[in-house]
């Protein structure tokens, strides 16, 4: 595939950056139309988006120079060169960073949790596609070696550079199955927002339908680094996988009990 999407001079613009943050933009402009749709400010999301992948950002860059402390050490100037890779351990900790700075962001703002939390629903797996699209060009988090039709064979060699992808050898398109699994979870959540059930429905939804995805897929990602758990009957992304599962059913049923109680009284 292509891990240099192309050249500006000397420049390289690296593929998964750029889908990344065409995929960043995607999500904030689709963040406005879904705010008003649930009748919330859409500034405000702006700013709670923004927010949150600041604070992303800023942890996946801590990490990288807490794991490279040693050569840093040596080397300072390093620390202006260390790549944002795709690698499940990075995607956590940016993740729970920007959770966490998306909620306090709400807070401050006033903002209703479960309504915010079903406005960013959709965006956040547009965002993921493109994620993956990008991973697919530049052969990160890549698939196991396979020999079905649809193979991907990767020969760049700053893939083995940036990613450690295998060269010369067949591998599961694990990323396009990922990309497809996003957009179409995006799409289904953008089409039933306007019959939302109760607040915080989406939000659940969003969290099961990309604990799925991360499960399933994993089953063709090579496991390289991706930690292994109950002796290797699971990995790392897989058991975050299984936690979004159960916290997206926490959140559709946390409430389900008392509207049909008061539908019973009502009645």
């Amino acid at each position: 595939m292509h891990p240099v999407l192309f050249h500006i001079g000397a420049i390289l613009i690296p593929a998964y950056g750029a889908l990344a943050a065409l995929g960043v933009l995607l999500a904030l402009f689709l963040a406005q139309r879904t705010a008003r749709i649930a009748g919330l400010n859409a500034g405000q999301i702006w700013n709670l988006c923004v927010v949150s992948m600041f604070a992303a950002l800023v942890a996946q860059r801590l990490l990288l120079v807490v794991m490279n402390l040693r050569d840093l050490r040596n080397h300072p100037g390093w620390v202006l060169t260390l790549a944002m890779v795709h690698h499940p351990l990075l995607a956590g900790v940016g993740a729970l960073a920007g959770v966490g700075a998306a909620a306090t962001c709400a807070r401050r703002q006033k903002l209703p949790f479960r309504a915010t939390a079903d406005v960013l629903a959709a965006p956040l797996a547009m965002g993921l596609a493109f994620e993956q699209l990008g991973a697919l060009l530049a052969g990160s988090g890549y698939g196991t070696e396979t020999t079905v039709r649809w193979a991907l064979t990767y020969t760049h060699p700053l893939a083995a550079i940036w990613s450690g992808t295998p060269l010369g050898i067949p591998l599961h398109p694990v990323q396009a199955y990922a990309a497809l699994a996003y957009l179409s979870l995006s799409i289904f959540l953008l089409v039933w927002q306007p019959a939302i059930g109760q607040p915080g429905d989406l939000a659940g939804i969003w969290l099961i339908g990309t604990g799925m995805t991360i499960y399933i897929t994993e089953l063709w990602r090579d496991t390289e680094g991706r930690g292994a758990m109950l002796g290797g009957a699971l990995d790392g992304p897989q058991l975050g996988a299984i936690v979004l599962v159960l916290a997206g059913a926490v959140l559709l049923l946390e409430r389900r009990p008392k509207r049909l109680a008061s539908e019973a009284v009502h009645g």
